[in-house]
């Protein structure tokens, strides 16, 4: 059901349509139209049989004219090469949108971590950071969680660094990673702020369209981290929440699911799979469900042509990165359906990635409150500027969010000139 092109390809043709738009110089276009550095590493792991398996890890590292590189690990059997450099491209635009000192990157490795023990895993985390070398670093480029891995495995990766750099300096090294846990110099607030960020952005949306949040129906495809903080959220707002799914399991109720029971059993099974109080559906169903707003929280590609025909719904929140195929929005648009793109949507995670770093460099810790205002104020402002840009420029959500980021980043080519 995906489009034909590359992940790849979709990203560039959502950036150069909004550099039309603006008429972005033709060499900034070139630039950002391909990352800096493709990074591809094969290292062994030694498995708990003894069996040495090798892997494939990427870091791809699109652009960092405004900082340090940021960007997550993703450990998914479908990462690959076109995937990652798509993912690194969204992020320099995100950052940018949002106003951080960041650049883009990307990265992970072709697993299905679900398949080895917490051991194996251990032990391919720290080789992959290992194998990366001074890749990465808290000046240079900051991972972070993304699908398929969590605090612990940031952990592992600050503490592998801090070891192979030397005993100078290990404790101003914790800035190499964030999203670890609040033990070993995580952010409060970090677990959920993609999930807050894509609700503050639903709120924002109510506010343009005089819709109100509570009593709002809603959908969620996907219920990791994002998907599931973001339907609690909702629910503790007043929202909704009729329908939710994931790859094991998909439920509905017409007149809302138990959304705290769904995150409980969620986070105990790691899966929807065998929850016995809602009723199940068929994946296909969560897509033509009637709702006022519809969440893709899930991976890339899920909101194809024929899955856009049977949607009725008023707005599409994207939670996930690149949800929507070109073919999809197409069908989205024709059908009068706004579209919340996900650089401006889950920004909500890399700006409490932010606070965390900022943390870490000064060795203080935010109070929760503080997390929570100041990523309220800089995901509102920065949906703030996309309306803006949406009436000046006539087009979509989407197009006026890339234009806001571009623009930014022009203005800095402009200052900063391309050396030598």
């Amino acid at each position: 059901m995906n489009d034909p092109t590359s992940l790849h390809q979709v990203s560039n043709q959502q950036f150069q349509r909004a550099a039309e738009l603006i008429d972005l110089k033709a060499p900034y276009r070139a630039i950002l139209s391909e990352p800096e550095k493709e990074v591809i590493v094969n290292f062994p792991v030694i498995l708990d049989s003894g069996e040495i398996r090798l892997f494939r890890g990427y870091r791809i590292q699109h652009n960092n004219l405004l900082g340090p590189y940021k960007g997550g690990f993703r450990f998914h059997p479908d990462v690959d090469l076109d995937e990652v450099k798509a993912l690194a491209a969204w992020m320099t635009f995100k950052c940018s949108l949002v106003g951080l000192p960041y650049g883009g990157a990307k990265g992970g490795v072709t697993v299905d971590p679900r398949e080895y023990s917490d051991s194996e895993i251990e032990r391919l985390v720290r080789r992959f950071t290992h194998q990366l070398g001074d890749t990465i670093g808290p000046t240079v480029d900051i991972p972070a969680p993304d699908v398929g891995t969590n605090a612990q495995m940031m952990d592992w990766i600050m503490d592998t660094y801090a070891n192979v750099s030397g005993p100078g300096g290990r404790q101003q090294l914790k800035g190499v990673v964030t999203g670890k846990s609040i033990e070993c110099g995580g952010s409060v607030g970090r677990e959920a702020a993609t999930g807050q960020g894509v609700l503050y952005a639903l709120r924002h949306w109510c506010g343009e369209t005089g819709q109100r949040l509570k009593g709002l129906r809603i959908s969620v495809q996907g219920f990791g981290n994002v998907g599931s903080h973001f339907a609690r959220l909702a629910a503790h707002e007043g929202c909704i929440v009729v329908a939710v799914g994931d790859q094991s399991a998909t439920f509905a109720d017409e007149n809302g699911l138990d959304i705290p029971a769904l995150f409980d059993h969620a986070r105990q099974n790691r899966a929807l799979a065998g929850f016995d109080k809602a009723n199940r559906i068929e994946t296909e169903d969560l897509f033509a469900i009637p709702v006022d707003a519809f969440v893709p929280a899930a991976l890339e590609n899920q909101i194809t042509k024929e899955r856009a025909i049977d949607m009725e719904c008023h707005v599409v929140i994207e939670a996930a990165n690149g949800p929507t195929t070109a073919a999809g929005e197409e069908v989205l648009t024709s059908k009068g359906i706004e579209i919340i793109p996900d650089i401006l949507a889950n920004a909500g995670g890399v700006v409490v990635s932010y606070f965390e770093w900022l943390q870490n460099q000064s060795g203080r810790s935010w109070r929760v409150d503080d997390v929570g205002t100041r990523l309220r104020e800089i995901i509102w402002d920065a949906n703030d500027k996309v309306v803006a840009m949406k009436a000046q420029l006539r087009c979509s959500h989407r197009d006026a969010a890339y234009a806001v980021s571009l623009l930014r980043l022009s203005d800095v080519y402009d200052r900063r000139g391309i050396f030598p």
